[in-house]
């Protein structure tokens, strides 16, 4: 079976979890040939390098959406009046309404459209010079000043139509790619998506102009990422627009998906809302390698039970502001306990705040007049000298704790529980489905809750250790690379028993591999015709 893997900014480019799994699903199945079809999110991305991809890995077609992309191509007058009416639609997709309650007719003209502009790229080439024209910012104005446009639109101006049309090229360039031939994503049996949004749109084209069946599979929604990570900073016109454009394709994957894999039931949900049927949806969680974490998950000894380890990315979401004054409380009922905080990453600023907070909220402690003073928070980054590995951050305490206020799928507290440690945890995003009784929950933003949990634990080591020993237990029940590898290759063969909807009665695995290498490759090269036809 041939896959083609589409991505965006993460494999073959991203090394942490964003782009693990796909080199997990692909080197556990090695069975089927892979074509990777990578977008790139900018150039620091690119030049730090690709990560080694197996052999059957057939064919890698990588295209940059943070670069410009003009390739030089110009439309006759009668393609300029097909792409004024193709983006026409789209654009009223877009500005009628935009949320999925508003009725089937924006969705319609935005599939039209979408699907109108990819006919368009596909016979004529790319449409970088007219997505920026002035037939492009006409239609825009005219879509945000029609009736039914939303209020925040109706307000956007021409500088807003100009950074709108700036990011709706880059979001559409996809349709322009040299992707969909033979060989490409016309040829392969099976298209998965790695994320929706932008990443899904060539399986979307090909599933349209080739009738390959299409696979989403999405561990963070899209749709959620773009609402939460538009700073306040951004024009309100624009960002409405953005939302606009993002829920429509969205709401226009969900329904052409032959199949959507969310990865907890948290996702599972976000799709619901946006039309995904639910006789399509099949919930995969993320596989984790346990192996990992085998030595400290089986060491039931290891770790200061006075301890608290907090893991991952250093920034506001986290609530790290909000763990320290919690672990004040911790202290006045349990002085000895110490909380260790390990960066995988950081934003500086936000580092650097809580830093400084720990300070004025814990002196350094010094056990006599003689004695340097030492700190009861201890910032660490992991890959240094006290956490040469994740495990090794883990394996420093017995309670595991996580403090976001924003939580898609929680890695950091599956990675806990595969070490074998309580924990506890907010209750955002998946964090109630991956815990499943097996660790304390509290409310988010309340320091004094996550005191209070932090508490009980410390004064009850043996109900800890059951709990740690639960978590590891589901944990390897449920997310390991095993069965999300399992639960693929069945996906496969599912979307393949169901059979095709290529044109001309084609069915899968109709033409073989060989079929698309150029030249006459059945005549065997000692054959030489002579003029008379006879073979010598």
């Amino acid at each position: 079976m041939r896959i083609g893997l589409l991505t965006e900014g993460g494999y073959p480019y991203a090394a942490g979890e964003a782009g693990l799994w796909c080199d997990r699903l692909v080197r556990g199945l090695p069975q089927h040939e892979f074509e990777l079809y990578a977008l790139s999110r900018s150039a620091e991305q690119e030049e730090r390098g690709r990560v080694p991809l197996p052999r059957h890995v057939t064919r890698v077609r990588t295209a940059p959406l943070w670069a410009p992309a003009d390739d030089g191509r110009t439309h006759s007058r009668r393609e300029r009046r097909r792409f004024a009416d193709s983006f026409g639609e789209l654009v009223r997709g877009i500005c009628d309404g935009g949320a999925p309650a508003a009725g089937p007719a924006p969705a319609e003209a935005f599939a039209a459209g979408l699907y109108g502009l990819a006919g368009l790229a596909r016979e004529q080439g790319g449409m970088y010079a007219a997505l920026r024209s002035e037939t492009a910012v006409r239609a825009l104005e005219a879509g945000c000043r029609a009736p039914g446009a939303g209020r925040t639109v109706r307000q956007a101006r021409v500088p807003d139509l100009l950074e709108f049309a700036d990011e709706l090229e880059r979001l559409l360039r996809p349709l322009s790619l040299d992707w969909y031939g033979e060989p490409g994503l016309g040829a392969v049996d099976v298209c998965h998506a790695a994320a929706g949004g932008v990443a899904a749109l060539p399986g979307l084209v090909a599933k349209r102009f080739c009738g390959v069946p299409l696979l989403v599979t999405e561990y963070g929604v899209r749709l959620r990422a773009h609402y939460l990570g538009r700073g306040p900073d951004a024009r309100p016109a624009v960002r409405a627009l953005l939302a606009a454009f993002h829920v429509r394709l969205a709401g226009e994957i969900y329904a052409r998906a032959d199949l959507l894999t969310p990865g907890n039931a948290h996702a599972r949900r976000w799709q619901e809302r946006c039309g995904a049927p639910r006789e399509r949806l099949r919930t995969v969680y993320p596989g984790m390698e346990a192996d990992r974490f085998a030595a400290v998950g089986e060491d039931t000894g290891c770790g200061d039970p006075d301890t608290l380890v907090w893991v991952g990315r250093v920034e506001p979401a986290k609530d790290l502001i909000g763990l320290l004054h919690a672990f004040a409380e911790v202290r006045r009922a349990a002085p000895r306990t110490r909380l260790r905080i390990f960066a995988t990453a950081a934003a500086p600023g936000y580092l650097a705040d809580c830093r400084s907070l720990a300070a004025q909220l814990f002196p350094d402690e010094a056990a006599d007049a003689r004695t340097v003073g030492e700190n009861p928070v201890c910032f660490d980054e992991v890959g240094g000298p006290e956490a040469p590995s994740v495990a090794d951050a883990y394996a420093a305490g017995r309670i595991v704790l996580l403090s976001s206020v924003i939580e898609g799928f929680p890695i950091s507290l599956v990675e806990a529980m595969l070490s074998g440690r309580a924990t506890v945890s907010t209750d955002v995003g998946a964090v109630c489905e991956v815990i499943g009784g097996t660790g304390l929950v509290v409310p988010p933003r309340n320091p004094r809750a996550l005191a209070d949990a932090c508490a009980a634990l410390l004064g009850d080591p043996e109900r800890a250790q059951r709990l740690g020993a639960a978590a590891r237990a589901r944990a390897l029940e449920l997310f390991t690379v095993e069965q999300n590898v399992s639960a693929f290759r069945e996906s496969y063969l599912w979307l393949l028993a169901r059979g095709s909807s290529r044109a001309e009665g084609e069915v899968p695995f109709g033409r073989p591999a060989e079929a698309v290498v150029p030249g006459h490759w059945t005549t065997p090269t000692w054959t030489v015709a002579d003029p008379a036809g006879a073979e010598v």
